[in-house]
C-alpha cells in the first residue's frame, strides 16, 4: 500500500477542532441511536411473534373443538365466524402441497400441533408458489376432513409513527451536540482572537474572565500575561530613553573639549564620531517616544495642506522633493506622529536615492494612500521586513558611511502602527524603493 493511499482518508478529516468534535459526537449518536433502534426492533419483533403464535394456538384449539362438537350439517355456518385474517378453515382436504416447511412454517406447525388434541391425526404441507402459506390437514371424530389454511402476514413490531419519533429524537440530539461543541469551542476561539490582536501599545479590550472555571482561569492567565508583556516593553523603552537621555550630557562635554583641542586629523575624526554618537542617541530617544506614539491627542487634519507644507519645507532647503496627486480629504489622526513618519521616509529617500517623490491617493473605500518613492539601490526582497526592525542596517548600501543609525524606518513603523496605519515597503520596477502608508480610518470630508 502506498503512502498516498494511507494519507488519503486523513485528507477527509476536518481541519477545525469544532468540526472534529461534532463529527465524533455525531458518529457516536448515530451508532447509539442505531443500536437502540435495532435492539428495540428485535425485542418488539420477538414479542409480536410470540403473541401471534399464542393467539393462533388458542384460537385453533377452540375452533377445532367447536367443529368437532357441531353436527356435520351445521359446520359450514360457523366457517365465517371462526375465520381470521391470517388463517381460515375449510371443510375438505384442501389444496395439494409439499411436505417441506419453511422455518416460519415449522414454528406455526408446532403451535397448531400443540393446540390440536392428539386424538386428531394432523399433517402439514406447504402450498407451492408461496413460501409462507401452509395447510394443516386433520380428521375430526366423525371422520370428516378439516383443513386449516394459514397465510401469515408480515410482522410489524413497530408502530408506523415510531420511526418519525426516532428521527426527531436524532435531530434533537444533533442540535444539542452542535450547541455543546459551539459552547466548548467559543472560549478557545475568543482566546485565539485575543492572542492575534495582542498589542501592548494599544488599549484593546481585555479578555472576559467569566464563564466556567477553566475558561475563566485561562482568560485570567492570558490577561495577566498581556499585562506582563506590556510592563516589560514599557520598562525596556524607559531604559532606552533614560540611557539615551543621560548620554547627551557627557557627549556634549566631549564635543566642547574636542573643540578646544588643536587642529588635526584626529580631532576631525573625533568630532565626526561624537556627532554620529549624538545622532544615534537622538534617534534612540525618538524611538523610545515612538513606542508611545498613541499618547498624542488625535485631531482633524487636511492631508493635502499638510503634505504640501511638508514638501515645501524640503524644497526651501534645496532638496529634490516633489508632490503629486490630491485626496481632498481631511482625516482624524495624530499630526506630530504623521510628520515624523514622513520626515523619516523622505530623509531616507533623499539619503539613498538623491530625491523623493511623494504621491497622494485615495481608493473608493476612502482609504488614504501616501507613497514616498525614490530611485535608490532598493532593498533585497528577503530583507524588506527586516529593515523595519530597530538598529538593522544594510551593510552594503545603507551602512554607517551614509550616516544611518538603523532606527529611521523602525520609528516610522512604530508610529504608523500607533496611528492605526500600515507601512509597506516594496522595490520599484527599474530600481528604487516605494514606501507606502495606508490610513484606513474613516475620513472626514474637508467641506464639513
Amino acid at each position: 500500500m502506498s503512502i498516498g493511499a494511507v494519507l488519503r482518508p486523513l485528507r477527509l478529516w476536518p481541519r477545525t477542532l469544532g468540526s472534529r468534535l461534532f463529527l465524533i459526537l455525531l458518529a457516536g449518536l448515530l451508532l447509539a441511536q442505531g443500536l437502540t433502534f435495532s435492539v428495540q426492533f428485535i425485542e418488539r419483533y420477538m414479542a409480536a411473534k410470540a403473541v401471534m403464535l399464542n393467539t393462533l394456538e388458542n384460537d385453533v384449539a377452540t375452533s377445532v373443538a367447536i367443529f368437532d362438537r357441531l353436527p356435520a350439517s351445521e359446520r359450514a355456518d360457523w366457517l365465517q365466524r371462526l375465520n381470521r385474517g391470517t388463517y381460515r378453515f375449510e371443510l375438505g382436504t384442501g389444496l395439494p402441497g409439499i411436505d417441506t416447511l419453511t422455518e416460519q412454517g415449522a414454528g406455526i406447525a408446532a403451535k397448531i400441533r400443540q393446540a390440536v388434541d392428539q386424538r386428531f391425526p394432523i399433517r402439514f404441507q406447504s402450498i407451492p408458489g408461496d413460501g409462507k402459506r401452509l395447510q394443516a390437514h386433520l380428521t375430526l371424530s366423525d371422520g370428516n376432513p378439516l383443513t386449516i389454511d394459514v397465510n401469515p402476514a408480515p410482522i410489524m413490531p413497530l408502530a408506523q409513527w415510531l420511526p418519525y419519533v426516532l428521527i426527531a429524537q436524532l435531530l434533537l440530539l444533533i442540535l444539542c451536540a452542535w450547541l455543546a461543541v459551539r459552547l466548548a469551542i467559543r472560549p478557545l476561539v475568543n482566546l485565539a482572537n485575543a492572542a492575534d490582536a495582542l498589542d501592548p501599545n494599544k488599549k484593546t479590550p481585555r479578555l472576559s474572565e467569566t464563564g466556567p472555571s477553566e475558561v475563566a482561569y485561562a482568560a485570567t492567565a492570558f490577561n495577566a500575561m498581556r499585562d506582563r508583556i506590556a510592563h516589560y516593553l514599557e520598562e525596556r523603552v524607559q531604559i532606552l530613553a533614560a540611557i539615551s537621555h543621560d548620554l547627551q550630557t557627557p557627549i556634549t562635554r566631549m564635543k566642547l573639549r574636542a573643540e578646544f583641542a588643536e587642529e588635526s586629523v584626529e580631532k576631525d575624526k573625533l568630532v565626526q564620531d561624537l556627532a554620529e554618537i549624538e545622532r544615534l542617541v537622538h534617534e534612540g530617544v525618538a524611538y523610545a517616544r515612538s513606542a508611545h506614539g498613541n499618547t498624542e491627542k488625535a485631531s482633524r487634519l487636511d492631508m493635502d495642506s499638510f503634505m504640501e507644507s511638508l514638501v515645501y519645507d524640503y524644497q526651501d532647503t534645496g532638496k529634490t522633493v516633489t508632490l503629486s496627486g490630491k485626496i481632498e480629504t481631511a482625516i482624524v489622526t495624530r499630526p506630530h506622529a504623521l510628520r515624523r513618519i514622513f520626515t523619516n521616509l523622505i530623509d531616507n529617500a533623499l539619503k539613498f536615492g538623491g530625491g523623493a517623490e511623494v504621491s497622494l491617493e485615495k481608493d473608493p473605500q476612502g482609504t488614504v494612500i501616501i507613497k514616498v518613492l525614490d530611485r535608490g539601490p532598493g532593498i533585497p526582497e528577503d530583507q524588506l521586513k527586516a529593515v523595519l526592525q530597530p538598529f538593522f542596517r544594510l551593510e552594503q548600501s545603507r551602512n554607517r558611511g551614509t550616516g544611518g543609525t538603523g532606527l529611521g524606518l523602525a520609528i516610522a513603523q512604530e508610529l504608523t502602527l500607533a496611528i492605526d496605519g500600515m507601512l509597506n515597503l516594496a522595490n520599484r520596477p527599474g530600481g528604487g524603493l516605494s514606501a507606502e502608508i495606508t490610513l484606513p480610518q474613516k475620513p472626514v470630508n474637508s467641506s464639513q
